[in-house]
């Protein structure tokens, strides 16, 4: 087995690519009777382990770990002086209807849903759009139901701020976004500049926005913070209505005093809307920067 063996340097634990049950075949054919059990028995008494595939291969940007550490000066910074830090991203689409949901619930029976998760089944598709700040443990999600767009995240962070973020901290005109660096926050997308711009002009809002570097979206922190507690609410239960989606939103709730409000945006926010050329030449971004990378 040694050419088909691969370990951890660190914790010492192996395993290897081949099944209990062949090499129970291939000692069988040496004579020497013994079953896939047996085989896994042994295996567990030589450091052998079942492993799954580790999404570890993959570019990384050179500054990687600068970029850590100057988003992490920049929330300090932030947090000293007393102005509202926000982490922002787009959940994962769900569909409204009798669908499959992940995860399990406790039950005296099973729910039974579809038995195929078509779109034209569904009454329509649940855009999601969450806020979570930093300072106050306090989330925010959006739930759209046309599509995810710049416009959409946009809008969704000025609805917050005119609600929540404002009078949360009032007085305050700098405001630090923590965002991922693909989707509708893409910081190579020009809508999401040209809406953020739009949305300084109207606030009177001074905004930097940290990306996060390429491939690292589970480190902004509302992935585990608000996203995952969501999941954990409603798993198992088939997402039915917009109201029920709202409402298990509304009842998350944590051990360290997580709070979410939830907003249902019937707004159409067509795909494909780009400003031009000359609007992208014409911004002047004095309220909005992108922190550099």
């Amino acid at each position: 087995m040694e050419n088909d063996t691969a370990g951890d340097p660190i914790s010492g634990l192996q395993w290897t690519r081949k099944t209990t049950a062949k090499i129970a075949a291939q000692l069988n054919r040496l004579r020497i009777r013994v079953s896939p059990r047996t085989v896994a028995r042994l295996l567990h008494q030589l450091c052998f382990s079942l492993r799954v595939n580790r999404k570890k291969v993959g570019p990384r940007h050179p500054l990687r770990e600068a970029q850590f550490a100057h988003i992490g000066k920049l929330r300090q910074r932030f947090r000293q002086q007393g102005n509202p830090v926000i982490s922002a991203d787009a959940k994962k689409r769900e569909m409204v209807g009798n669908c499959k949901s992940a995860g399990a619930k406790w039950d005296r029976t099973p729910t039974p849903v579809n038995d195929h998760d078509f779109r034209s089944q569904a009454q329509g598709i649940a855009i999601l759009y969450g806020i979570y700040d930093l300072h106050a443990n306090r989330g925010t999600m959006f739930v759209g139901v046309s599509h995810e767009t710049s416009a959409f995240a946009v809008a969704s962070i000025g609805t917050w701020w005119q609600r929540e973020g404002s009078k949360r901290y009032p007085g305050k005109t700098h405001l630090l976004i923590l965002a991922d660096t693909g989707g509708s926050n893409s910081a190579a997308r020009g809508a999401w500049k040209d809406q953020l711009q739009q949305f300084c002009d109207h606030s009177g809002l001074s905004v930097t926005v940290a990306h996060y570097p390429t491939g690292a979206s589970k480190y902004n922190p509302i992935e585990r913070r608000l996203f995952s507690m969501i999941s954990k609410n409603w798993a198992g239960e088939p997402l039915t209505s917009y109201e029920k989606i709202l409402k298990f939103i509304r009842t998350t709730i944590t051990n360290t005093g997580l709070k979410v409000r939830a907003y249902l945006d019937r707004k159409n926010y067509p795909a494909g809307v780009k400003p031009s050329r000359q609007r992208l030449r014409q911004l002047r971004l004095t309220r909005y920067k992108v922190a550099p990378k």
